[in-house]
């Protein structure tokens, strides 16, 4: 076969072939950089926009390090701040950052510092004992979670149901109480049977005082609502004359303590109950939370260097503490001076009270010295 020569014949010379594979390979070195060059540009140039910290996203193509002098990325999620004073969060950074998942949540999964759980034990009476001053003396004890207001479920509130119930008491961790105060239900006739068909094991404490002052601090309180009420001695006696003491009045009624415990008792032994006596709560906190404390099982963390007493108001009021810079008192409906009653009608319902005390003593293996 003949061969149309263009210049000189024959196949191309070793040393072009290199140039030509050299000019070849540093082509697609240079490609290669741009992509990666025009990569690095890409990620440094979003996280700057997002306000992302500059670190490494892992190996590059090939395993090759792009930054090597930024830092590590940190993983998902909040970045740990740097040590400085406490602050409360902002509610949107509150709601950006994510809490850690409780056991307590509930069921939406929005994280929540323990469970609403049915109280386990009860301030159940009496109106006007100084069943307030335990409930806040109570409260300072860590293992003890209370419902600050009065829910009347046992008594108005009971149609509602256990689960609205519930819904209102405070979350608890598994080592604290729950506790809620309604000092009515002592003389509500159904309470005893509701309360124990919600829990057998409820623990019930009685704050109770001597029924005379008892019923007078009730009408000072309702007189200072209603001023146009009668009289005390008015309300007090259907015939005063005769003695006769008008015990539908609920102020006299709520006193006949040994009256209202029997039916406590039809559902309750004596050692689920504990009484406390308002007068000595006044003349010595500490020794009757102490007892308290002993009633509910848990150690005796409220002591003498929580109270102090307040002359004005005449009963003891709660020191400051790390949590609150200022001393807590009970409010001012609570320390009012009593109505000015006469002696006469006072040593009447003396009279009308003896024997129920008594009763009441005897139950309770108490001597409350009211007489």
């Amino acid at each position: 076969m003949a061969y149309r020569v263009l210049g000189r014949a024959g196949p191309p010379q070793p040393r072009r072939a290199r140039r030509l594979l050299f000019a070849f390979t540093l082509s697609l070195s240079c490609t290669y950089l741009c992509y990666s060059f025009l990569c690095c540009c890409d990620v440094l140039g979003r996280s700057r926009l997002l306000g992302a910290p500059r670190c490494l996203h892992g190996p590059g193509a090939g395993g090759q390090k792009l930054l090597p002098k930024s830092r590590p990325c940190d993983p998902p999620g909040p970045t740990p701040s740097e040590p400085s004073a406490p602050s409360a969060p902002s509610a949107a950074a509150a709601a950006a950052v994510p809490a850690p998942r409780l056991s307590g949540s509930n069921h939406s999964g929005s994280p929540k510092l323990g469970t609403k759980r049915l109280p386990q034990a009860l301030i159940v009476g009496v109106k006007k004992g100084g069943t307030r001053a335990v409930l806040e003396f109570i409260r300072v004890h860590p293992d003890v979670r209370a419902l600050g207001t009065e829910p009347h479920f046992f008594d108005r509130n009971y149609g509602r149901g256990l689960d609205w119930y519930r819904s209102l008491m405070p979350r608890t961790l598994d080592t604290q109480i729950t506790l809620e105060k309604t000092p009515s239900y002592f003389v509500t006739q159904e309470a005893p049977r509701r309360i124990f068909n919600m829990s057998r094991h409820t623990k019930l404490i009685v704050v109770v005082r001597n029924p005379v002052t008892r019923a007078i601090s009730d009408y000072t309180q309702t007189l200072s609502k209603k001023p146009d009420i009668p009289t005390f001695e008015g309300l007090s006696f259907r015939n005063r004359t005769l003695g006769l003491v008008d015990v539908s009045w609920n102020a006299i009624r709520i006193g006949m303590y040994a009256l209202h415990l029997q039916s406590w008792l039809q559902y309750f032994p004596l050692a689920q109950i504990h009484f406390v006596s308002g007068e000595r709560l006044i003349t010595d906190p500490a020794g009757e939370m102490g007892r308290v404390q002993d009633f509910l099982g848990i150690k005796r963390f409220i002591t003498d260097k929580h109270f102090y007493f307040n002359k004005t108001k005449g009963f003891p009021c709660l020191k400051k503490t790390e949590s609150s810079l200022l001393p807590r008192c009970l409010g001012k409906s609570k320390g009012r001076t009593h109505v000015q009653i006469d002696p006469d009608v006072i040593d009447q319902l003396r009279e009308f009270y003896r024997p129920y005390n008594i009763k009441f003593y005897e139950t309770v293996g108490q001597d409350f010295r009211w007489e």
